[in-house]
C-alpha cells in the first residue's frame, strides 16, 4: 500500500508542477506557438516585450513540468512541444468531467422544469 501512496504523491506533485507552469499566460502562449514547430529561443522570446532572461525563466520552469525538452544545435538552443505531460492533465480533468456532466445535466433538467411550470 505505501508504493500506491508514494506514487500517487509523485503524480499529485507533478500535477501541481505541471499546473503551476500552466497559470502564467506567457508559459501558456509558448506552448500554443510551440503546438506545430520547434523554435529557438531567439524567435520565441522575439514577439515577448522582456529580457531573453526572463523568457528563458518561463523556459525553465515549462522544462521543470517536463511540457517543453531544449537541445543545443551548434550555438543556438531550440525548444519542442513534449505532449506527454498534457495527458497527465487531461487524464487528471477527465475524472471531473464526468462529475460535471452529471451535475450539468441534472441543472438543465431543474431549469426546464421551472420553464414548463
Amino acid at each position: 500500500m505505501r508504493v500506491v501512496f508514494n506514487h500517487m504523491v509523485e503524480y499529485t506533485s507533478q500535477l501541481d508542477i505541471i499546473f503551476r507552469a500552466l497559470g502564467d499566460p506567457t508559459r501558456r502562449d509558448i506552448l500554443t506557438r510551440l503546438q506545430r514547430v520547434e523554435l529557438s529561443v531567439s524567435d520565441l522570446a522575439e514577439p515577448y516585450s522582456m529580457s531573453l532572461a526572463a523568457v528563458s525563466k518561463h523556459l525553465k520552469i515549462l522544462e521543470r513540468a517536463q511540457l517543453i525538452h531544449k537541445r543545443k544545435q551548434g550555438r543556438e538552443r531550440y525548444v519542442v512541444l513534449v505532449p506527454g505531460a498534457m495527458r497527465q492533465v487531461a487524464e487528471y480533468m477527465r475524472q471531473y468531467e464526468v462529475l460535471w456532466s452529471e451535475r450539468f445535466d441534472t441543472l438543465e433538467l431543474i431549469v426546464e422544469e421551472d420553464a414548463s411550470g
